[in-house]
């Protein structure tokens, strides 16, 4: 035990940490780490389809029919009206005549003075809420090919490892 501490004791204060990537890991004898040299990294592609809602919007010509009435036009055809009326009838048929010419000079009034319907044309801007769906290209994994100690060796891996990749190695007898 003394030994052992000693060692790590050296290794320590003389700064080689060499031996601490390639230890092995407590209570199993039979596994170390190393590193090795990539050699190429494939990425991995998969075609996923990929659902994008978007809005699509187009003019529309319309024609709005607008109701118009002259308030000015009404008033003094009304006045017109039942002054005319009250000059034409005579006794209880006076009160009538008034009422009758202020209705019909009202009708007249509001006709002169530009009352009734008016038409508009013009465009509304109308939408619509469309799904649509696109193919996209992902990557899903990396082929990586690498060499240890002259030999090499292909795995499929979820992320990119750059120039050296971290191996475990792992001894077992052959049964």
């Amino acid at each position: 035990m003394k030994k052992l501490f000693v060692f790590l004791l050296i290794a320590l204060l003389s700064g080689t940490a060499a031996f601490a990537q390639d230890a092995p890991p407590p209570g199993n004898g039979n596994t170390h780490y190393g590193w090795a040299d990539v050699l190429r990294v494939d990425p991995v592609y998969r075609t996923v389809q990929v659902n994008q809602p978007q809005q699509q919007c187009y003019d529309q010509p319309v024609v709005r029919e607008e109701r118009h009435s002259s308030a000015a036009g009404t008033l003094l055809g009304a006045v017109v009206g039942g002054v005319l009326g009250n000059t034409i009838g005579k006794g209880d048929g006076r009160k009538a005549a008034t009422v009758a010419g202020a209705v019909a000079g009202g009708a007249i009034g509001n006709r002169v003075s530009g009352g009734g319907t008016r038409t508009y044309e013009g465009t509304e801007t109308r939408c619509q809420n469309i799904n649509s769906v696109s193919e996209e290209r992902r990557v899903i994994g990396y082929n990586v090919e690498y060499r240890y100690r002259g030999d090499v060796y292909v795995s499929r891996l979820d992320y990119d490892p750059g120039d050296r990749l971290r191996i475990r190695i792992s001894v077992s007898p052959v049964d």
